[in-house]
């Protein structure tokens, strides 16, 4: 039994899209025995791009149904079945993560229509769906709408099948679903992984960490591991079963969990912001060993950014009045910024310039009092990494709402 899918998404960026227009046909191998086509309300923005590539339109999605309200029904029609696509990989991983949005983890077999395609059909020109087809006289209406692709896809694979004499489709099928192979580690592994900032932990089968870090991207990161040839990754590779990880938000957030964790990680920041001639610029800090930098950056993009920041603010012409708003030497405050997570709230508790603890809270929380603040802080030891520089770009992005110390 096979499903043929296909999505149309909202167009918003990696691993944030949202369904908007799903089609799935059911197939024995032999005809339709069922099938679900039907908008999707996306509860969020569809891209210009997306609206002229599908003509769905925010009207039309907006008394469509929300995927909570048809997960049931996906799960009927595919229960059993391996899912059929057109690059599959992308319809599920739409899916996966929007179900993984409720709670649930979907998980079938999958097949792809595009190296089935390759091989059975050699020295095409195209291999997209609608150039494929229309080499191939397959009738295709709708393009870019999930039910017309579905179908060209449904007729496509009737296509492979008929023309796969030696049964290399469902023996590919059988070899997939059952294989235990590195490359199908790598893809278990590895397609839930977020493209975002945090901690990863690489464990065994026992369920010992066996590899933890913090990096800028967890999902790359992680393949950058499985991918590499270095000798020092092999046992990494070959013993790791489960990859878990935490989400971070922001460097600030990563540093403060390590600091609470007692762990020192060294940091570069090779170049520094200057003040010269009544101009900011950026360069490297070892050009100027006697000029200590006003600030300083991981990269000298980082750097320029800054630069253009502050070039946007008339205030800080006055170098005296840039100092001054960077600088927290002497404060005691209540810091509220950005969580790790959407509905989240960061708090920073600085004491004489010194951030001494810190904490999350649900954007619905209340946290006016002390009392309240100490139920949720976490201190963080005398010997913590300074987190200065940090929390002076901060203030000059304005990341932070500045409060007195509640009593």
């Amino acid at each position: 039994m096979y499903s043929i899918i296909d999505i149309e998404s909202n167009g918003a960026g990696y691993r944030n899209e949202c369904i908007i227009d799903i089609a799935i046909y059911r197939y024995d191998g032999q005809k339709i025995t069922d099938q679900f086509i039907s908008l999707v309300n996306p509860e969020s923005d569809i891209t210009p791009f997306v609206q002229k590539l599908t003509n769905i339109t925010p009207k039309m999605v907006k008394t469509a149904p929300k995927f909570h309200e048809i997960a049931k029904r996906i799960i009927e029609i595919t229960q059993n079945t391996t899912l059929v696509g057109h690059n599959i990989d992308f319809d599920y991983r739409m899916l996966r993560q929007s179900f993984k949005r409720l709670g649930y983890d979907f998980q079938t077999s999958t097949l792809d229509t595009i190296p089935l395609a390759k091989k059975m059909i050699p020295d095409e020109v195209s291999y997209s769906l609608g150039k494929l087809v229309k080499s191939l006289g397959i009738p295709l209406t709708n393009h870019h709408r999930a039910e017309g692709d579905a179908r060209a896809t449904l007729e496509l694979f009737k296509l492979l099948i008929s023309k796969d004499t030696e049964n290399e489709i469902i023996q590919k099928q059988h070899d997939e679903t059952n294989a235990k192979t590195y490359i199908n580690k790598i893809k278990v592994l590895t397609q839930d992984l977020p493209n975002e900032k945090g901690f990863v932990y690489f464990q065994n089968e026992d369920g010992k960490i066996i590899l933890s870090d913090y990096v800028q991207d967890i999902n790359k990161f992680s393949k950058k591991v499985f991918n590499s040839k270095s000798k020092k990754w092999e046992q990494i590779q070959k013993d790791v079963e489960q990859i878990n990880y935490e989400l971070t938000g922001t460097d600030i957030i990563a540093k403060l969990i390590l600091n609470s964790k007692n762990i020192k990680k060294r940091e570069v920041f090779p170049f520094g912001l200057y003040f010269r001639n009544n101009k900011y610029i950026v360069e490297k800090n070892k050009l100027n060993k006697a000029e200590r930098p006003i600030l300083k950056f991981r990269s000298f993009t980082q750097g320029t950014k800054a630069v253009q920041f502050i070039g946007l603010q008339e205030e800080f012409n006055d170098l005296n009045a840039f100092l001054k708003k960077i600088d927290f030497r002497k404060r005691s405050e209540l810091w509220l910024g950005q969580g790790r997570k959407l509905g989240e709230k960061l708090f920073l508790i600085i004491e004489n310039g010194k951030v001494i603890s810190y904490g999350f809270y649900e954007l619905f929380t209340q946290i006016q009092t002390l009392s309240k603040i100490s139920k949720l802080k976490i201190d963080l030891p005398l010997s913590s990494t300074d987190l200065h520089n940090d929390l002076q770009l901060a203030l000059l992005r304005g990341d932070f709402e500045t409060l007195p110390l509640p009593k």
